[in-house]
């Protein structure tokens, strides 16, 4: 795709261009990566809408099939709502565009980014950052940017900067690093239990592979040269903060400070209501702003909450600034469920709920741009309006709920077990039933709890906390004070600066996002908040222990029992069966169900919840992909007839031979004066030869049974053979024969 402009970052591979795609929009940019390639475009509206109050910033990027030569699924054979991964990457973009929009501006804003080729090796999410970057900065729409986003994986202790998927799988860490010139603005990921010092060090390392983004940027902005548009920015008049300042200043900071939400709620409305009416009273109808106040009211509360903790380390609650708020957690909370538990953190409740399930049960992923197909922990995160005493929309979940489900999902899948150890599907819901800040970090840490209850072997367990940020600065951007905040209420969220979500174990970090609301956070404070966070998970994770220490030692009674069987890969075929005959038999017989690893390991999973549904379906498995074992009673089916005994078949295709000394402990003149072709019989294996073939015994089953010793007949005498043996070399005309009733040319004519 030839472009006007172009740039290339040096050393990455990344090439940004502009100037002769979707020229109407405000800007617009084709990023590329490979064989990777995504079109991102920026538009603002013109005009505010009538009585609007908020900046309303949508992102969202979405991958056509055509970019990687298929054909949609389904019906319609369109590309339909938007897929898991489709809105995180809008999350991801969102993010650190949103604070570097000027205070005030709340022209509508649309930046969309669509997928055109993928090469299935270049993953396009970091693509969609820098592109949205690029887009607006070649804009006319005001912004405080540019910005550079890198992916940064740590293989075999080498840190990468933007390794490709295959890359990623050997990778113990997964960091998303958004920065500008000076500071870092966004991150989020996992690692395997990676360090506080190597956590540092890998985001100093990221912070200098973006710069090289950044400039490339401003190289494109220069060339196309596009003039930045003047608006109207919504603010409170100096008149109306001053006078709702002087109607209810005092009032407020009494209504502000104290400890519960609702409370604290309930009397900023009321006195919000009280100086709207004295407004409209004082400045009249025509002249009269519905948003004035409300304005004047958010800065009056951001002055009070800033100035308090920053002047008098007082937060309104009560609490210092390294404070946590009183946590309680219980487990084994519901019945049925296979496991349960409450995680209680000051006004933030969570009841999180662990399913497990077969391999079966296993999310499959559309795979597009290459990456895993398919996952066997899911974790789905509900956040109703009743948990903030609110009514609302319910039904689907929203962007929100999907990203705060991922980062406590990613946060909790480096502890689970490998699957070849505990082949389960395992499914978490969180269920929010009361929130004041940090809901994401109770469902990593009732998830924790959740888990161990349900007996699931985890390596160690998780917690989860979030850290804020007050600032003040000189007026230039240059922070002259600020305090870190340890676990933040939704207040503190709203009116602060930062909020940092890091989870892990005693050991170290699984999972983290940043999210800022200032034009960039110091390397030098992010490394104090780390340390701050280790701090009070380390406090969270003892609360935790005294609850549950560690994972039960047995799965709850509803929970489906999974027993590995492993077999010869080559009967696989043998066990599924025609068409899936003999699999859907044995399931349908005992209950249970089947299934068999994809990688033609010969591993087989029986999942049952009773103890005789799984013994029935073992058995069943190793009757269809056993062997006849000596020492082995088998119950079978007498298939051929002989003079000199009979054959039975032991297992689905494997007979051996009776001899007529073996049938009874009698003498017996005649085979079928014992048995019948078609007729069960117990047999026991008393030997296989070394050319394969078995020798069984119905006498023996019979000593067995009796429990009474079993002594192996003496060779057969001249009298007893049958003719045409010689002498010492018995039975051959008989196996001669058997071979012809049972070798190759039947089984070929079997095989027809």
């Amino acid at each position: 795709m030839k472009q006007k402009y172009s740039v290339t970052v040096e050393d990455l591979g990344i090439t940004i261009s502009t100037g002769s795609y979707a020229r109407q929009a405000s800007g617009a940019v084709t990023i590329s990566k490979g064989e990777t390639t995504v079109l991102v475009t920026a538009t603002v509206a013109n005009k505010v809408k009538p009585d609007q109050d908020y900046f309303p910033l949508t992102v969202d990027y979405r991958e056509k099939f055509a970019a990687a030569g298929r054909f949609p699924g389904g019906y319609f054979k369109r590309e339909g709502r938007p897929t898991e991964k489709e809105i995180l990457t809008s999350r991801l973009c969102d993010r650190p565009l949103r604070p570097l929009f000027p205070k005030g501006f709340i022209n509508e804003v649309q930046v969309l980014g669509t997928l055109l080729t993928t090469d299935l090796a270049n993953e396009p999410d970091i693509l969609m950052v820098n592109g949205a970057s690029a887009a607006v900065l070649c804009s006319d729409i005001p912004w405080n940017g540019p910005i550079g986003c890198v992916r940064l994986g740590e293989i075999n202790g080498q840190f990468v900067i933007n390794p490709t998927n295959e890359e990623m799988f050997e990778s113990t860490l997964d960091l998303i690093y958004v920065g500008n010139e000076k500071d870092m603005l966004m991150i989020e990921g996992s690692g395997d239990q990676v360090t506080e010092e190597r956590f540092c060090e890998a985001l100093e390392a990221a912070h200098a592979a973006v710069q090289k983004i950044i400039a490339a940027q401003k190289e494109l902005a220069a060339q196309v040269g596009k003039t930045k548009r003047e608006f109207k920015l919504a603010a409170a008049t100096p008149e109306c903060v001053e006078f709702c300042q002087t109607l209810v200043g005092e009032r407020m900071k009494a209504g502000v400070f104290q400890d519960k939400k609702q409370d604290r709620e309930k009397a900023v409305d009321a006195l919000k209501e009280e100086a709207d009416a004295a407004w409209k009273a004082k400045i009249g109808e025509e002249a009269y702003d519905t948003n004035q106040v409300r304005l004047a009211f958010e800065e009056l509360q951001e002055k009070l909450y800033r100035d308090n903790i920053l002047d008098d380390g007082r937060r309104v609650d009560g609490r210092g600034p390294a404070d946590l708020r009183a946590i309680t957690c219980q487990t084994d909370v519901l019945p049925r469920v296979h496991g349960s538990a409450v995680f209680q953190r000051g006004e933030t409740q969570g009841l999180v709920l662990t399913t497990l399930g077969t391999t079966k049960d296993t999310q499959d992923l559309d795979g597009l741009t290459g990456g895993p197909t398919s996952k066997s922990f899911i974790l789905h995160y509900n956040f109703p309006p009743f948990s903030v005493g609110e009514t609302g929309r319910t039904g689907s979940p929203g962007r929100r709920e999907i990203g705060h489900g991922a980062l406590a999902e990613r946060s909790l899948l480096p502890v689970l077990p490998p699957e070849d150890q505990f082949p389960y599907s395992i499914r978490l819901v969180s269920e929010i039933l009361e929130s004041n800040g940090s809901t994401s970090m109770a469902s990593v840490c009732g998830g924790c709890l959740s888990l161990m209850d349900a007996g699931v072997p985890i390596q160690a367990p998780v917690a989860g906390i979030s850290c804020g940020l007050v600032t003040r600065n000189d007026g230039k951007g240059n922070i002259t004070k600020h305090v870190i905040l340890t676990d933040i209420i939704g207040a503190e969220d709203h009116f602060g600066d930062m909020d940092f979500k890091i989870c892990g174990t005693r050991k170290g970090i699984t999972g983290f996002q940043l999210d800022l609301k200032i034009n960039g956070l110091p390397l030098d404070i992010a490394r104090t908040a780390i340390a701050q966070n280790r701090e009070a998970r380390m406090k969270i994770l003892d609360v935790m222990a005294q609850s549950l220490p560690e994972p039960r030692a047995d799965l709850k009674p509803n929970a489906p029992r999974i027993k590995t069987v492993q077999i010869d890969p080559e009967k696989i075929g043998a066990l599924i069966g025609p068409g899936g005959k003999n699999i859907k038999r044995i399931v349908e017989i005992s209950g249970a169900q089947i299934d068999i690893d994809s990688d033609n390991s010969g591993r087989v999973y029986v999942f049952s919840t009773s103890q005789a549904s799984q013994e029935r379906a073992l058995a069943e498995i190793e009757a269809v992909t056993g062997d006849i074992e000596i020492g082995k009673t088998y119950k079978g089916i007498v298939r051929s007839i002989k003079e000199f005994g009979c054959f039975v078949e032991c297992l689905p295709g494997k007979e051996g031979l009776v001899h007529i000394s073996e049938l009874a402990d009698f003498r017996v003149n005649k085979t079928e004066d014992v048995c019948k072709l078609g007729d069960e019989i117990m047999v026991k294996c008393v030997g296989i030869d070394e050319k394969g073939r078995v020798r069984l015994s119905r006498r023996a089953a019979l000593c067995e049974q009796q429990g009474i010793p079993y002594v192996p007949s003496e060779k057969p005498s001249a009298g007893d053979r049958p003719r045409g043996d010689r002498g010492d070399r018995p039975f051959r005309r008989e196996r001669r024969d058997g071979d012809r009733d049972r070798g190759p040319r039947r089984e070929r004519r079997d095989d027809r």
